[in-house]
């Protein structure tokens, strides 16, 4: 298989394509693949360190209010798809890709217009605006939650789950806890608010750093590069506790992850597709940030399953923090009953299934 396949701007997007490669080069090693990104992108610096050929075009997103800066965005839109037909032109796929991102916008759209047989996955509950806009020029959709079925043509749309899930599911306890200066044998919690730490679960860990300090069960906490040193200056001269490590970043963080007995964070695409692989119990803080809040639908698909719980960021305190974690770790059984809940939800099959569909399309 010759694949073309384009995601960019965050993790959420980039790392389900990569899976989505690796998953290829297994299945067949002699497969040739181009991934297409931005000079600026995340992307630009996590693709080309896997090894995979990457190629960049020019493109930003569309301000969602009036401003002439939107007519610069559409005639780098329009450049960025005749670069795309260049590139697709030289490579010459059997099918295109596209994760999410405005990158995958031209690069999708352009092989569109060849009559090149298109693949868009989309990893949220809620719809992106590029996927959306795609969603009428593709040849398949693939989907991560049941949510987004509707927000789509029916007739193209096909059920994968996200194949992030499948580069997790494998993977067993070990002894990573040990480096930490952690035990393997006492129950563990992680906090952590993504790569770049999350202000407010910050602010409430550590206004609840002296009662955890003080409980049975174990704390990593990691809190993002850019809020440790300040987070270390304002604990400067307190006892922590020996049950709590705080790191500003865990570099392999999924090889960690089978160690954890619950986990409170974010409820972005790639962490559940995660946590749901491996069954893992959570505390989901969606982040009010994102485009049509649609971490908290997220996280809102996996407490009707009875997979998590939701701990809204605007009720999110350092008392609340601590009463909903300790509910959580001191109760076995309801960590075995939502780590059942959480693995029915997983795919570790996802990656395959999303090949199975390309396949398909590229056959008929």
């Amino acid at each position: 298989m010759r694949l073309m396949i384009s995601g960019g701007g965050t993790g959420g997007h980039i790392y389900p394509a990569l899976a989505l490669i690796e998953a290829l080069k297994k299945r067949e090693p002699e497969s040739q693949v181009l991934y297409v990104g931005t000079e600026k992108g995340l992307e630009s610096r996590i693709v080309p360190d896997q090894g995979i050929p990457f190629k960049t075009i020019k493109i930003q997103g569309f301000k969602r209010s009036l401003s002439l800066e939107n007519f610069k965005t559409i005639g780098l839109f329009l450049k960025s798809v005749a670069d795309a037909h260049k590139m697709i032109k030289e490579f010459r796929p059997d099918v295109v890709v596209g994760t999410g991102g405005y990158v995958s916008g031209a690069v999708v759209f352009a092989a569109s217009l060849q009559h090149i047989p298109t693949v868009i996955h989309e990893q949220n509950s809620v719809v992106g605006v590029t996927n959306k806009f795609l969603s009428h020029f593709v040849t398949k959709i693939g989907i991560s939650f049941e949510d987004a079925r509707a927000q789509f043509p029916a007739k193209k749309v096909v059920f994968t789950g996200n194949p992030r899930a499948t580069q997790v599911a494998a993977m067993q306890p070990n002894d990573g806890l040990q480096k930490y200066g952690l035990k393997s044998e006492l129950p563990t919690l992680l906090i952590f608010g993504g790569s770049r730490g999350a202000e407010r679960i910050n602010a409430a860990t550590v206004a609840a750093l002296p009662e955890l300090k003080n409980r049975k069960y174990q704390v990593l906490f990691v809190t993002g590069r850019v809020h440790f040193q300040k987070i270390s200056d304002s604990l400067s001269g307190q006892e922590i506790g020996a049950n709590i490590v705080i790191r500003p970043y865990i570099k392999k963080m999924p090889e960690l992850l089978p160690n954890f007995q619950a986990i409170l964070g974010r409820a972005g695409a790639t962490s559940i597709a995660e946590i749901t692989a491996l069954g893992i119990p959570s505390i989901l803080v969606p982040s009010p940030y994102v485009t049509n809040d649609h971490q908290t639908k997220n996280a809102k698909s996996l407490v009707k399953n009875g997979a998590a719980e939701l701990l809204p960021e605007s009720q999110l305190t350092g008392p609340s923090l601590l009463k909903t974690v300790d509910a959580l770790m001191n109760d076995q059984g309801k960590r075995e009953e939502m780590s059942v809940a959480a693995k029915k939800m997983g795919r570790p099959q996802a990656a395959d299934d999303l090949l199975d569909v390309l396949e398909s399309v590229i056959k008929n």
